[in-house]
């Protein structure tokens, strides 16, 4: 396994986990929001799911479309250009199961973006949101020395820079998907340890990576490491 693809699998070990289980059985229509060049959409679509990816990327979709290619079976995976402001308009009113929104609230309106994916939605489908959690990131700010970032995003939904964006606690993500319409089913910790375990020894010791993953398994569901993850991963419904 090449090593950036080591150090991938680390970090979505926990998300593949919650959506394998959530998306056993038949075939489903899946939207991935800002899905890029594919890094879930292809795998979904190996595993028989027809995907549209949108992003607003076109050099993004042109990445999709080669990794999509390169695979050793035929998959359903469309690349189309657009974002969260045209998500309807692009995809359709009420034609998925299932909608990716995977590190996208972070840059833009959630209330806007939350009602879009719900519209997109048929009645009863997934919602697998994966956002930045607010206390790990004033953690990783301080530790890195950046005081005044980290004091400022402390108490703050606003985004500290236009890079990394808005960062977001469990009860105002929990608030935001109800107020959406949304019931949340499952709230998983990812990348607890990951990003504080240095990179070098998960690719060059043996067997580091494969216990790093049973460790952030051992804790995804544990309330009281929510706060030390550096992402949240949220499966809720459309009521």
């Amino acid at each position: 396994m090449a090593l950036r693809e080591q150090r991938g699998s680390v970090r979505t070990a926990v998300v593949w986990d919650a959506l394998e289980a959530a998306l056993a059985g038949a075939p489903r229509d899946v939207v991935d929001l800002g899905g890029g060049t594919g890094g879930f959409a292809v795998r979904l679509a190996e595993s028989g799911h027809r995907v549209r990816v949108v992003d607003p990327s076109p050099d993004a979709l042109a990445a999709l479309a080669r990794r999509a290619g390169e695979v050793d079976v035929d998959v359903d995976v469309t690349g189309l250009q657009g974002d969260v402001t045209d998500l309807v308009e692009v995809v359709g009113a009420g034609s998925a199961d299932v909608v990716l929104c995977h590190g996208v609230l972070e840059v833009v309106d959630p209330v806007v973006a939350l009602q879009h994916v719900g519209e997109v939605l048929r009645p009863g489908g997934l919602l697998s949101l994966i956002v930045g959690q607010r206390h790990a990131a004033v953690l990783a700010r301080a530790m890195a020395g950046h005081f005044q970032q980290a004091r400022s995003l402390l108490d703050d939904q606003q985004p500290v820079d236009a890079r990394t964006g808005r960062r977001f606690t469990v009860s105002e993500v929990a608030a935001l998907l109800d107020d959406a319409g949304f019931a949340v089913t499952t709230v998983h910790a990812v990348r607890v340890f990951t990003d504080l375990v240095p990179a070098g020894l998960i690719d060059l010791e043996p067997g580091a990576a494969s216990a790093l993953v049973d460790l952030e398994r051992a804790v995804a569901e544990r309330s009281e490491y929510l706060p030390l993850a550096a992402q949240l991963h949220v499966l809720a419904c459309r009521s």
